[in-house]
C-alpha cells in the first residue's frame, strides 16, 4: 500500500480551529482521587460499538484496540481502575441502539463510541436523553455533537477536514485539474465533500469532474474512475473509505490512470484492506492526525506496544482510541469521578472538565474542546511511500 506522509497544517487549521492551550496528562498516582480509588476498589465502566465483523471491521476493530491497550496501561498505573466492554454494531444504527441498551444493562458509566459517524449521531441522542457522557472516538460528523452537551469528539469534524485539505490542495497543487470521488449515501464523505466544493471555490481550484456512488451500486467504481481520466484530472480528491479506495485504485491501475489521489482520515488503512496490492497505493497523499512513523517517542511507544499486542500497525482509529482512553482517564481524575457513581453524576462531573482541560496525546498537542464538543487540533499530511505512511515533505 501507498505509505502516507504527515506534515503539519499549522497555517492552514489556524483560522479554522480554536488555538489550544499547554497542559500534559497528569502522571500516575499523582492525585488523591487516584489512591483513593485504588483502595476504595471497583472499576468505572467504559463501553463502545462499531463494526467488528463485516468490510469495515478494520475500524470498528481499530479502535476496540486502542482503547483497550489505553485503559490496559492505564489501569497498571495502579489510580481510577476501567473495564471497557465492546459491542459489535455492523455500522448500522439500528443495530447500534441494541448495542448501546446492552452497554446500559451492563452498567454502563462512558460511553467512548461509537466508531461510525452514523451510528454515533444515533447513539448520541440517546446519550443525551439518558445523560450519559459520550466522546467519540473516530465519529467526525458535526451532526454527532449537535445532539447534546454531553457529546464530544476525538476526531476531527468533516467540516474541517473538507476545509484544509482544499487549503493544502491550493498551497501545493493550485494548478491541479481535480476530480472528486464520493459517497452520496455516507454522511461522512457528503460532510467532507460539501465543505471541499465550498472551500475550492474560495480558493479558486479547478474542479472538473465530480462522481458520487451509494451504498447500494458500490460493488463498481469503474465508471466514476474513467469520468476522471476523461475530464483529465490530475489529482482526484476521495474523501471515503478505504475498502472503496482501494478498489478505486486497483482499476486506476488496470487502465494505466495515474493521478494523484488524495484522501482524509476514513482512507487510513487502505494498506490493510484484504486483497488489496498496497503497492498500487504508492503516492497516495491523506490528511490525518496520526504518522505512525514521527520520531515522537510517545507515539513510537504506542506503536510498539499496539503492534507488539495485536500484530498489525496502528492507524488514526486506533490512535484516537487510545487518546480516548487517555482523556476521558484525565478528567475522571480531575472531577473526582469514582467507580460508585452513576452514569449521570459521571457524566456531569466530566462535562465541566471537558470545557477546561488541555490535553496533549499522540494524536494532537495541547488539545481543547469547545462548547459545542469539538476538539481543537492540528492535522497532519502523510503519504504512502514504498508501502508504508511517511511524513509529507
Amino acid at each position: 500500500m501507498k505509505k502516507v506522509v504527515s506534515l503539519a497544517l499549522a497555517a492552514v487549521m489556524a483560522a479554522s480551529m480554536l488555538a489550544g492551550c499547554g497542559g500534559e496528562k497528569p502522571a500516575a498516582n499523582s492525585s488523591a482521587t487516584e489512591k483513593a480509588s485504588a483502595q476504595a476498589g471497583g472499576v468505572i465502566k467504559v463501553g463502545n460499538s462499531g463494526p467488528l465483523t463485516n468490510d469495515y471491521a478494520m475500524y470498528g476493530k481499530a479502535v476496540e484496540y486502542g482503547l483497550k491497550l489505553g485503559f490496559e496501561e492505564i489501569n497498571a498505573k495502579g489510580g481510577l481502575q476501567y473495564e471497557v466492554r465492546v459491542e459489535d454494531d455492523e455500522g448500522d444504527s439500528e443495530m447500534a441502539v441494541n448495542s448501546f441498551n446492552t452497554l446500559m444493562d451492563w452498567g454502563m458509566q462512558i460511553m467512548a463510541g461509537p466508531t461510525t459517524s452514523g451510528c454515533a449521531v444515533t447513539i448520541g441522542s440517546n446519550c443525551a436523553e439518558d445523560h450519559v457522557f459520550m466522546l467519540t472516538p473516530s465519529g467526525s460528523d458535526p451532526n454527532i455533537i449537535a445532539t447534546g452537551d454531553n457529546v464530544f469528539q476525538v476526531a476531527f469534524t468533516d467540516p474541517n477536514q473538507g476545509l484544509v485539505t482544499a487549503d493544502y490542495i491550493s498551497m501545493n497543487y493550485k494548478d491541479s485539474k481535480i476530480g472528486l470521488i464520493y459517497e452520496s449515501s455516507n454522511p461522512y464523505s457528503v460532510g467532507v465533500r460539501d465543505t471541499f466544493v465550498s472551500e475550492a471555490k474560495t480558493k479558486g481550484l479547478n474542479v472538473v469532474c465530480e462522481e458520487s456512488y451509494t451504498s447500494d451500486n458500490k460493488a463498481d467504481l469503474s465508471t466514476q474512475v474513467t469520468k476522471c481520466q476523461a475530464a483529465g484530472c490530475d489529482l482526484v480528491f476521495m474523501p471515503i473509505y478505504s475498502v472503496e479506495g482501494a478498489q478505486i485504485l486497483t482499476y486506476a491501475n488496470k487502465i494505466g490512470y495515474e493521478p494523484l489521489f488524495v484522501g482524509c482520515d476514513g482512507l487510513d488503512g487502505i494498506l490493510a484492506v484484504e486483497g488489496f496490492d498496497p503497492k498500487l497505493a504508492e503516492g497516495v497523499l491523506l490528511l490525518t492526525p496520526f504518522d505512525a512513523t514521527a520520531d515522537d517517542e510517545r507515539v513510537q511507544e504506542f506503536v510498539k506496544n499496539y503492534t507488539e499486542k495485536f500484530g498489525v500497525v496502528p492507524n488514526q482509529f486506533a490512535a484516537d482510541a487510545y487518546d480516548a482512553a487517555y482523556i476521558i482517564d484525565q478528567a475522571c481524575q480531575a472531577a473526582g469521578v469514582t467507580a460508585d457513581m452513576d452514569y449521570q453524576q459521571v457524566c456531569d462531573k466530566v462535562v465541566e472538565q471537558m470545557l477546561t482541560m488541555t490535553y496533549s496525546g499522540i494524536t494532537g498537542e495541547t488539545m481543547t474542546w469547545q462548547a459545542d464538543g469539538a476538539v481543537s487540533k492540528l492535522p497532519k499530511a502523510v503519504k504512502v511511500e514504498n508501502g508504508v505512511y511517511v511524513t509529507a515533505d
